[in-house]
């Protein structure tokens, strides 16, 4: 509630000086925006284009590293905003004559690139699609049970683009036709919709502007430095995975051996930057607990639990541990939330509907009358450029057509019957997701994900099931995860007074710049980088993990090493517990229990990423401390320009591992040699 009044005080300048009439200050707010067609531009798109490339960029990073994504799209709205300010500038003081630059631009560029990268997340190149890969496969072994090598499908640009295509879109259609009960009946908050809408809004005034431009040159400062330090980083990383500032014993080797040290990443201290503080926290309470305490006390009962003579990532032994307690984790948090989302979710449209019904609608006290008319004309433009529902479903109709005949194509493994069962049930989950996104701002996509992902390689059994089961998991995830993103950018688009229409269509060409640059954006860290291996720098930690899953959904635990079961029971209880109690307990105390999704990552990967986080959470504490009004502004730009840096540093590097240029220089820390 308090989020969405700042919004209204900051758009008050749309509205014209009150008149006596209220439709003569609606009709007056109507002549001061852009045609929907209008705030779909040219310039709009080729910087959305950008921005998707080096957003992907990033998000693959984070993807193959540590699996924590933080929501960009803060820095999607202030980029936007830099990029074409810089653009209309430039053509100004050389003497053009150019349309001016309006919110309803920066909502549709912000639309656009997170629409574009968030296919690189919910496309699966980090985790389900990933998982049918060959690499993945020899992890788990090839005496494994379930794991056979029938079930492999390596990355390839054709099979993936095609898949992205498909299944992509529906997710933009399936609740379209809902967008005025979800945003203006229910009133649902989207939290990061309205966060983004305020910035946005706030960028339009005289004021934000000038705000917007101090972030803007504290986001390239920081940028430039975390490049060149990104640049700085390689000369001494080596051959190999031994060398560098990315294995620099900070806390020294016995920690280190432990996976404890600072490897001076700029993206990780971003991340902890961006990230609120319980989240950091609990990242860095699951490292302590699982490589400080748990692996060192199971790795003792070598030879009794597991066989000693076993390689570093063996399911039979101390790698089995690792994998399935994260899963459990994982698991029992994801369940847990599920419920409680649905349940609040029937909690409080019974709420809402009650309340329309008993209370009266009172609309002439004189205080809060600039409010109501700037809601109405919210409103008003919020209906006005309708997409029709027999559109919006003949749409969805004609693409789940499409899908149901192609998928089978690219996966024989999930039979087209299969395929339609999905499409028959998705609109009812993403509903659930989308409105559970409003209330709480926790996208679920990925627990659905894991849903499908159980069920149809159950259903499918062991002829197939593994390929068929993550399929599966990629079409669920693909359409729950979209219809939230749209709902959350309609949200944003509702309170900039954008066209639903030309969020819309800035949603469908952000999806389809997504459907080409995720997959090409991957590429070039597929061929430039050893993806998956257990000893690199790009783990691809998720990939294993959901492999294991499907092969979980046939086989069952009889494979797992001894006590695994029990220990797994225990921590996916633990799970369970601890969001409990995150619930009933006031929120003085609630705001200190960790999250159990957030502790699972290092139990697999390792903690040197949770002490990055923890350095910027510190950072980002003390920084409150001294000047809390300094901290709100530009701890996102920080973080955001920490993050972009290291990102674009990607790219040089990855195209000198391509053409196969070394570091000059390993520097190595060993033990010093006893005389």
């Amino acid at each position: 509630m308090g989020t969405e009044e700042s919004a209204l005080d900051i758009t008050e300048t749309l509205l014209p000086p009150s008149r006596t009439e209220a439709g003569q200050d609606i009709a007056d707010g109507y002549e001061m925006l852009p045609h929907w067609k209008e705030q779909i531009t040219l310039r709009g798109l080729v910087v959305s284009a950008l921005l998707g490339c080096l957003f992907c960029i990033i998000t693959h990073k984070l993807n193959l590293t540590v699996g924590v994504i933080p929501s960009l799209n803060v820095a999607a709205g202030l980029l936007g905003f830099f990029f074409v300010r810089s653009w209309t500038g430039i053509l100004e003081n050389i003497g053009f004559r150019v349309a001016p630059f309006t919110r309803q631009e920066n909502t549709v560029i912000q639309t656009c690139v997170v629409a574009c990268y968030g296919l690189a997340f919910s496309g699966g190149f980090g985790s389900y699609m990933l998982s049918m890969n060959q690499r993945t496969y020899e992890l788990i072994g090839k005496d494994y049970p379930g794991n056979r090598p029938e079930d492999v499908k390596n990355p390839s640009l054709g099979w993936m683009i095609g898949f992205m295509f498909v299944v992509s879109f529906l997710g933009l259609f399936s609740l379209v036709a809902l967008r005025k009960v979800m945003v203006i009946d229910y009133k649902l908050t989207y939290p990061s919709g309205t966060a983004t809408a305020l910035l946005i809004n706030s960028f339009h005034t005289n004021a934000g502007a000038e705000l917007a431009g101090k972030q803007v040159r504290c986001l390239g400062k920081y940028l430039s430095l975390s490049f060149f330090w990104s640049c700085f980083k390689w000369f001494f990383s080596g051959v190999g995975d031994s060398c560098g500032f990315d294995n620099f014993p900070t806390l020294g080797l016995t920690a280190f051996n432990n996976t404890f040290y600072f490897d001076f990443s700029t993206t990780y201290i971003g991340c902890g930057l961006i990230c609120p503080h319980i989240v950091n926290c609990s990242v860095l309470l699951g490292a302590i607990l699982s490589w400080g305490f748990l692996w060192p006390f199971i790795s003792k009962r070598a030879g009794d639990w597991y066989p000693d003579n076993l390689e570093s990532n063996d399911f039979k032994g101390l790698y089995g541990y690792k994998v399935f307690i994260a899963i459990s984790l994982i698991l029992g948090d994801g369940l847990y939330n599920l419920v409680k989302i649905i349940y609040i979710t029937i909690k409080e449209m019974l709420n809402a509907r009650s309340q329309r019904n008993a209370l009266p609608h009172v609309a002439n006290q004189e205080a809060e009358n600039h409010k109501l008319l700037e809601e109405k004309l919210r409103n008003a433009t919020f209906v006005k450029d309708s997409i029709p529902s027999w559109f919006a479903a003949s749409g969805y109709i004609a693409l789940a057509a499409i899908s149901t005949g192609t998928i089978p194509i690219i996966f024989p493994q999930l039979r087209w019957y299969l395929v339609l069962a999905c499409y028959l049930v998705a609109p009812a989950l993403a509903f659930c997701n989308s409105y559970g996104t409003g209330l709480t701002d926790w996208s679920l996509s990925s627990t659905y994900g894991k849903i499908g992902l159980f069920t149809f390689s159950a259903l499918v059994g062991s002829n197939g099931g593994v390929l068929a089961g993550l399929a599966a998991c990629g079409v669920m995830m693909s359409i729950v995860s979209t219809a939230a993103d749209l709902m959350q950018d309609f949200k944003t688009g509702y309170l900039t007074l954008s066209s639903p229409r030309s969020m819309f269509v800035s949603q469908i060409i952000g999806t389809v710049l997504g459907c080409i640059i995720a997959p090409l954006t991957f590429w070039l860290y597929w061929c430039a980088f050893d993806i998956g291996s257990p000893d690199g720098m790009y783990k691809a930690p998720y990939a294993v993990i959901y492999r294991e899953m499907a092969i979980l959904g046939i086989e069952g635990f009889s494979a797992l090493p001894k006590h695994c079961l029990e220990i797994c029971c225990l921590f996916f209880v633990m799970a369970i517990v601890i969001n409990f109690l995150r619930d009933i307990t006031p929120a003085h105390i609630s705001a200190y229990i960790p999250i159990p999704m957030a502790m699972a990552v290092p139990f697999y990967i390792g903690a040197y990423f949770a002490i990055d986080m923890f350095v910027g959470t510190v950072i980002l504490f003390v920084w409150e401390r001294m000047n809390k009004e300094e901290a709100d502004d530009f701890a996102g730009a920080v973080a955001s320009g920490l993050i972009c840096g290291d990102g674009i540093w990607t790219i040089p590097s990855a195209i000198l591992s391509i053409f196969r240029i070394n570091p000059p220089i390993c520097m190595y820390f060993g033990p010093a040699s006893s005389s």
